[in-house]
Order: C-alpha cells, then sequence, then structure tokens
C-alpha cells in the first residue's frame, strides 16, 4: 500500500465525511471506492490500462 498526501477544502472534506459515515465507511475508504468506480468508468470508455 502507498501513502498519498490529499489537500481538500474543508467543506469538501466535510462532505466527504458525511458520505462516507452514511455510507459505513472511513473516509479513506469512500475515497478508494470512488477512485475505482472512476477509473472503471475510464477503462470501459477509453480501454484497459496497462501498468508496466
Amino acid at each position: 500500500m502507498a501513502t498519498y498526501t490529499l489537500r481538500l477544502p474543508r467543506n469538501l472534506l466535510e462532505q466527504l465525511h458525511y458520505v462516507a459515515d452514511y455510507e459505513g465507511r472511513s473516509a479513506n475508504m469512500e475515497i478508494i471506492q470512488l477512485i475505482k468506480r472512476h477509473i472503471a468508468e475510464f477503462e470501459q470508455n477509453h480501454g484497459e490500462i496497462k501498468i508496466k
């Protein structure tokens, strides 16, 4: 697992926490789910991302 620092406006962070709590996840897991969904959508439109 890699570490990445993310800077967000406070109101966006508070909204993220609200959604994560609603979904029963931590903010970190909510971000991971959002990224996975976005990558899946990207790959559906543009093809599989191949990482060397």
